[in-house]
């Protein structure tokens, strides 16, 4: 897995017969930059776009995630959120999982080459090209679990834990 520069992307957007947009490279330069352990969904990608006076639609930046994904430039989280999150995939030994809360939607990413090794021996075993292996382990933080979770209404409580930016364990 290497990291896509916008000559990269386009070569192989042209090889397949589609085009490289300002949309496009516009969004991949988004998630070049975007800070270690940030992800966004389309909705965050779109404030940043209008914030930013980028007229992207809503519908493209969903057709655009989606193809990068499949291109294997972004990986597709499913996170506690209920909705997707993006972010550049990063090749070997940058390579990392998720720990996360349900409750508080606390994320952690931490790294084990064992998982990606598995990974690469299943996809090669099977004649396939790996693109990505991510596991994601849905938790709940010990806050949550001392407040009396499952019982908590998130009306009720709010985690005190509860960070929109990621912790990095190693």
């Amino acid at each position: 897995m290497a990291l896509y520069t916008p000559s990269s992307f386009k070569a192989e957007l042209n090889e397949k017969g589609w085009r490289m947009t300002p949309q496009r490279e516009t969004i991949l330069h988004i998630f070049q930059n975007l800070p270690k352990g940030n992800h966004l969904s389309a909705e965050d990608l779109y404030n940043m776009l209008q914030n930013r006076g980028e007229r992207i639609s809503l519908s493209t930046i969903y057709r655009t995630l989606k193809l990068m994904a499949r291109m294997g430039i972004l990986r597709e989280l499913e996170l506690a959120e209920g909705h997707k999150h993006y972010e550049i995939n990063q090749p070997y030994p940058h390579h990392h999982h998720h720990l996360v809360c349900v409750q508080c939607n606390k994320t952690i990413e931490f790294k084990n080459d064992s998982i990606l090794k598995i990974g690469l021996k299943q996809a090669e075993k099977s004649g396939l090209h790996l693109l990505d292996c991510q596991l994601t382990i849905h938790t709940i933080c010990y806050e949550a679990l001392r407040k009396g979770w499952p019982s908590l209404v998130s009306t009720e409580w709010s985690c005190p834990r509860a960070l929109t930016d990621t912790e990095n364990s190693e």
